[in-house]
């Protein structure tokens, strides 16, 4: 008996089959959209928070991988701080001073009873007095020893070694590698730096007037400085913003007293006021171009509280580091609208946070672009949106839904998939949706099956090949349906229910009866026409008081009046009797309602039935004063009233305009 061998590896995030499928976070999507979000903000919280499937698999969060760049960020301050920047100078500056001293004595003792006693007496008191009158303060103590002629050589070669490092520290702080590449910081090495600096600046003062900046010209005079230097002037450019950004960010970091510090302590190892005036151009012009190199981002301090004492080195490094890990933290949040992110990103993000969170982030990745390339996703603007065919499928989920939930037997007892019944067949044919009338056109259905590949017989059909004969529509109908956007509606949780009506509504009419028009009117204190396109983006950030049911019926009979052929319908959705009305071009609202607000809704629904617009009215809630003014509504109009629970709201809309289409056909 043979055994099939399995191997089995930890998981590291990259194993394909751990996450949903494009189509099922679509859908997800759509039952966001149900409930009242507008597309943006559903997408944006289903990224931010994830989704697990049916089958438990997880698309993680991008909440999640924020939350891992700060704890990133947050154990690096807590680990270190910045106090140690002056300790090691200063420490430095003690111990060549100690050295100086004791060399100083000992030449005196040396000489004592020699002739030149006297001489050297003199010399060693005056020396010791030039120690003696230093400010205690680095800067200072630096540019003191700079004028000196010191004794002992081991103590000057120290001197001149921390000379070295603090300026290739300078360079270092607005050139990466540079100060890394010179050995030696001398007059020489400054004066060349001069040049190359005073150079640079005619190059970038060249890029900004928009001229030729000569970049090639500059590397073939300075390249050896730059050995890694990038192939255009703009990546160079950047590399300089970055670099200068770095450098605010730590002045930032310090406490003032400290900023001010380091800025005389480099001012007094340079000792070249040409070549620091050369520096501040740079960071000048460097700043018009790429206001600090970091999108338009103002760096800023970090609040460091750890134990750790950073060099000066390492903390223009830590800068860095800490500012990656905010660029790729703004970075995924752009990604929260669907914007991409880059694959050089992601591969930082890998390093960062490990395979398994960049296989996560590389999915989300791939999963919008597969609705991207199935045609429900589109860029816009502020990101991702829905095309027009991502609103129909909201809309036909909707609708699937509600079928789904009126079951086989009820569906063809209210014929909710017949269209036109009666009339003639039409030459138009549709592939096959479930509720069509099972008209099958068999030619389309069998060169579907050969379109797939099953040109060998006997053909296999599947549900996909099934097309079906679209009945001619010979009777036109014009809708208008008014949803209620009040308060109330949301508060009572039934805002969820009218929305995801009117989206399978808007279906139906689309995919079952084409040539029917629909409108659809929100209204509250005010009424507005609602486009098809912005049902999906619909949601309740509104609040407002006030259900202005007439002015929503005079919108509607304007709208209905556009079509003057067929039958005209009003679908009045609402939770509550009428709270305001028209006075001129004002509404008024008053609760409890005015009897002027009753009488001139009731106004509206007469002009309504004299244009033989039918109102048929579906209420959400039933209390005694409103039972009554539906029945008003009802007498005065000859339509058709249905209270209603919310989570049937879509069955009976949906039932109660077929079988009026049913009728009318």
């Amino acid at each position: 008996m043979a055994y099939a061998r399995q191997r089995y590896s930890r998981w590291d995030g990259s194993q394909a089959g751990e996450y949903p499928d494009a189509q099922e976070l679509f859908s997800r999507l759509a039952e966001d959209v149900f409930h009242g979000w507008d597309f943006e903000s559903a997408l944006r919280r289903l990224l931010s928070q994830g989704f697990k499937d049916q089958q438990g698999r997880r698309l993680p969060g991008l909440d999640r991988i924020v939350a891992k760049l700060r704890t990133e960020r947050q154990e690096r301050l807590e680990r270190h701080n910045l106090e140690g920047i002056f300790s090691d100078v200063a420490e430095r500056l003690d111990r060549i001073l100690t050295k100086e001293r004791a060399a100083l004595k000992s030449r005196l003792q040396e000489a004592s009873g020699s002739p030149a006693e006297k001489l050297v007496r003199r010399t060693v008191e005056g020396r010791l007095g030039q120690l003696d009158d230093l400010e205690p303060e680095p800067s200072s103590t630096i540019t003191g020893l700079q004028g000196y002629e010191f004794m002992d050589q081991g103590a000057e070669q120290d001197f001149r070694e921390l000379l070295d490092e603090l300026r290739r520290n300078l360079v270092e702080s607005h050139f990466r590698e540079l100060g890394q590449n010179l050995k030696q910081m001398g007059p020489q090495q400054i004066a060349e730096m001069r040049q190359m600096v005073a150079e640079l600046n005619a190059m970038v003062a060249r890029h900004l007037a928009g001229e030729d900046a000569g970049y090639r010209q500059f590397m073939d005079r300075w390249g050896q400085l730059f050995p890694d230097h990038p192939a255009s002037i703009d990546a160079f450019l950047e590399q300089l913003q970055q670099r200068m950004s770095e450098m605010d960010s730590l002045m930032q970091s310090l406490s003032p007293d400290s900023a001010r510090e380091l800025i005389e302590l480099f001012d007094a190892a340079l000792g070249d006021e040409a070549l620091q005036g050369e520096l501040a151009q740079l960071a000048q012009m460097l700043s018009q171009i790429g206001q600090g190199g970091q999108g338009g981002q103002e760096p800023g301090g970090f609040p460091f509280s750890g134990g750790d004492e950073l060099s000066f080195p390492a903390a223009l490094e830590m800068m860095g580091e800490l500012r990656r890990l905010e660029g790729m933290e703004r970075a995924v949040r752009q990604a929260y609208s669907g914007q991409p992110l880059s694959p050089e990103l992601q591969a930082e993000l890998a390093e960062a946070l490990g395979a398994e969170t960049a296989a996560g982030i590389a999915q989300i990745q791939a999963l919008l672009q597969r609705m991207e390339e199935g045609g429900q996703l589109q860029r816009g603007e502020t990101g991702l949106e829905p095309t027009p065919s991502g609103i129909r499928q909201i809309g036909q989920k909707a609708l699937k839904d509600i079928f789904r939930r009126l079951g086989h037997d009820q569906l063809g007892n209210h014929s909710l998939g017949r269209v036109g019944t009666g009339s003639d067949p039409g030459d138009e044919t549709k592939l096959y949706e479930f509720g069509d009338p099972f008209r099958l056109d068999v030619e389309s259905t069998l060169m579907n099956a050969v379109r797939r590949g099953q040109s060998v017989p006997p053909l296999r059909l599947s549900g996909d090949d099934f097309e079906v004969v679209r009945p001619d529509q010979t009777v036109q109908s014009s809708t208008v349906l008014m949803l209620d956007m009040s308060r109330s509606m949301p508060l009572r949780g039934y805002f969820y229910a009218a929305k995801k009506m009117a989206l399978a509504l808007d279906s139906l009419i689309r995919t079952q009866y084409p040539r029917d028009t629909l409108y659809v009117v929100g209204f509250s204190d005010y009424a507005r026409e609602i486009t098809a396109g912005a049902l999906a983006q619909l949601s309740y950030d509104e609040y407002v008081y006030g259900t202005n049911i007439q002015h929503g019926l005079m919108m509607a009979r304007r709208l209905l009046n556009r079509q003057r052929g067929g039958n005209r319908q009003v679908i009045l959705v609402s939770d509550g009797e009428p709270t305001a009305h028209m006075e001129g071009s004002e509404a008024v609202f008053r609760y409890p309602p005015l009897p002027e607000t009753f009488q001139k809704t009731l106004m509206e629904v007469r002009h309504c039935t004299r244009e033989n617009i039918v109102i048929n009215t579906f209420m959400l809630e039933s209390n005694t004063y409103l039972v009554q003014f539906v029945k008003q509504i009802t007498k005065l109009n000859r339509g058709r009233a249905f209270f209603v629970s919310p989570d049937r709201l879509g069955d009976y809309v949906l039932v109660d305009y077929v079988s009026s289409r049913h009728q009318q056909g």
